[in-house]
């Protein structure tokens, strides 16, 4: 089974960036999502970015347009969170998922099978 190891969170400034990876044990199959998640203390889980087909198809939370890219490299299995112009409210745990199931929004939590365990963003004025 597939094995998905978030990295790249710390504490940074308002403004500043930081990049996310979430390197997966293996191939996950071209017919497949990874997705971005972050969750708050006593929030519900929310998607933030999510990337398809092998990268031929990219969202975004409304909240992260222009801010966040989302990115993959095929060849080492690993997929990139590019987070610019970091606001306080992007303070959260964020998660990678996979083995998305079709039929449903990207941005359902539900929908993937697979989680990280999730690194830590924080960000301070």
């Amino acid at each position: 089974q597939v094995q998905l190891e978030e990295s790249g969170g710390g504490s940074v400034q308002t403004g500043g960036s930081l990049r996310l990876s979430c390197a997966a044990s293996e191939y996950t199959g071209r017919r497949n999502c990874m997705g971005w998640f972050r969750q708050g203390p006593g929030s519900e889980r929310e998607g933030v970015a999510a990337i398809c087909t092998g990268g031929a198809d990219t969202y975004y939370a409304d909240s992260v347009k222009g801010r966040f890219t989302i990115s993959q490299d095929n060849a080492k299995n690993t997929a990139y969170l590019q987070m610019n112009s970091l606001k306080s409210e992007d303070t959260d745990m964020y998660y990678c998922a996979t083995n998305f199931v079709y039929g449903g929004s990207w941005s359902s939590p539900g929908r993937y099978k697979t989680w990280g365990q999730g690194t830590q963003v924080t960000v301070s004025s």
